[in-house]
C-alpha cells in the first residue's frame, strides 16, 4: 500500500550558486558515501549530480511528511545500484522506498513513492 509520494523540482544553477557561496553546503546535503562520488565527477556533472541529490531527498521528506527538518539530509543516502538505477539505501522509513531522479540542463527533479 503506498503511504506517501514526494516531488521535487530544484534549479541547478541555484545549487552552484549555494555551492560558491555557502562553504561546505555539498558536506551539508550528502552523506560519506555521496560524497566520495560527487568528489570523483568534474564540472557540469558534478553540479548535476548535487541538485539530483538534493532534489531526491527533498521528495523523500515530502513523501514521508514531514520535510526537511525533521528528517535530515544525512538521514537519507541515494545510492546506484550496479545497473545505475537510484535506490534509497538509508532512511527512517521502515518500507519500500522506489525513487526516479532526471535532469535537464537547468533543473533537477525526483519523485519518491513510499510503500508498506
Amino acid at each position: 500500500m503506498i503511504v506517501g509520494i514526494g516531488l521535487d523540482i530544484v534549479d541547478i544553477g541555484r545549487i552552484k550558486v549555494a555551492c560558491e557561496r555557502r562553504k561546505g553546503f555539498p558536506e551539508r546535503v550528502l552523506t560519506e558515501n555521496e560524497l566520495l562520488i560527487y568528489q570523483r565527477l568534474t564540472g557540469k556533472r558534478r553540479v548535476e549530480f548535487l541538485a539530483g541529490r538534493f532534489s531526491a531527498k527533498e521528495a523523500f521528506s515530502k513523501a514521508l511528511g514531514t520535510g526537511i527538518g525533521k528528517v535530515g539530509f544525512h538521514d537519507i543516502e541515494v545510492l546506484n545500484s550496479r545497473s545505475g538505477k537510484p535506490e534509497i539505501r538509508k532512511s527512517p522509513f521502515e518500507g519500500n522506498a522506489w525513487i526516479s531522479i532526471t535532469h535537464t540542463d537547468s533543473i533537477a527533479a525526483a519523485q519518491v513513492i513510499l510503500e508498506n
